[in-house]
């Protein structure tokens, strides 16, 4: 009998040794901030990774501040919105050291004060051109998050080494959501607002919307959208940085993914851009 124990114990011995050995799935983190071309781009590389590579996809929701820490100490992996050579020129002064470029993601990319079309066609069409208008407007400027780049900007923009702006408005501070449900309540009633907007964005598909003129560049001029990852991770992930590299995406692919997005239901976009991914399948080929 005694015999019987021991060697049952042995086995679950062995058995455990098996199950204690088996490899654990690689990971890789990807941190975002909760603006939407980044949800799009975030979730559809997130899908792709866990379709096409044998790894465990962690996402990381930050403000812009702690995404690049996060990156230059390890934390996360990848951050596939950084906007140059402007918007976020500081962070990647401050921690280059740190984090390395792993591609260009997207063309053509603009930030600036955006008005409703109606309100353009008024004659309101320069940055400038707002200090006739501070009542119309209630003296503000919907912003969105004070860490965010196009904020750094705007804030400039207020001042006289901008367009001096101080004297009678006020930038409002807010989340990409508040600025936006801003925007569409003025729409919904026919009323003057200006916003801190940026492009690519899918609100330049559900409304008619301009960028009032920077004649002193002061939110810079055509930007693109770079992909950084920790220091060290092409070394040690060759294949996912080179599909990275490879990730290539215009106006009308973004905008109609970030578009879907926004015009679904679920709080979750993984669905959703799981069915774009097999509606263009041959794009996503492209880049593996």
């Amino acid at each position: 009998m005694k015999k019987l124990i021991i060697t049952m114990l042995s086995a679950l011995l062995l058995f455990g040794s098996f199950v204690g050995c088996t490899p654990k799935k690689d990971s890789i983190t990807l941190v975002y901030v909760n603006w939407a071309e980044g949800v799009a781009m975030t979730n559809l590389a997130a899908v792709i990774l866990e379709e096409n590579f044998d790894v465990e996809v962690k996402m990381q929701l930050a403000d812009v501040g702690p995404v690049f820490a996060s990156l230059s100490t390890g934390d996360a992996d990848v951050f596939m919105d950084t906007w140059l050579p402007i918007t976020h020129k500081s962070y990647i002064e401050q921690f280059e050291s740190k984090i390395e470029q792993l591609g260009t993601v997207y063309n053509n990319a603009k930030i600036g004060i955006v008005v409703p079309k109606y309100v353009y066609e008024q004659g309101i069409t320069t940055i400038e051109g707002l200090k006739d208008y501070e009542d119309q407007f209630d003296g503000k400027i919907i912003g969105i998050d004070p860490g965010a780049g196009i904020m750094k900007a705007a804030t400039i923009a207020m001042t006289e080494e901008g367009y001096g702006l101080n004297s009678s408005f006020e930038l409002q501070t807010s989340s990409e959501a508040g600025m936006i449900a801003t925007l569409s309540d003025a729409i919904d009633n026919n009323e003057p607002v200006a916003v801190t907007g940026w492009a690519p964005h899918w609100k330049f598909a559900r409304w008619d919307l301009e960028f009032l003129a920077d004649s002193k560049n002061v939110f810079g001029g055509e930007e693109r959208i770079d992909i950084y990852s920790r220091k060290g991770f092409k070394e040690e992930r060759p294949e996912i940085a080179n599909f990275f590299s490879k990730i290539k995406l215009n106006n009308q692919t973004l905008g109609d993914l970030m578009g879907k997005i926004a015009n679904s239901s679920s709080k979750d976009p993984k669905p959703i851009v799981k069915e774009w991914v097999e509606e263009n399948f041959e794009l996503i080929n492209s880049w593996l």
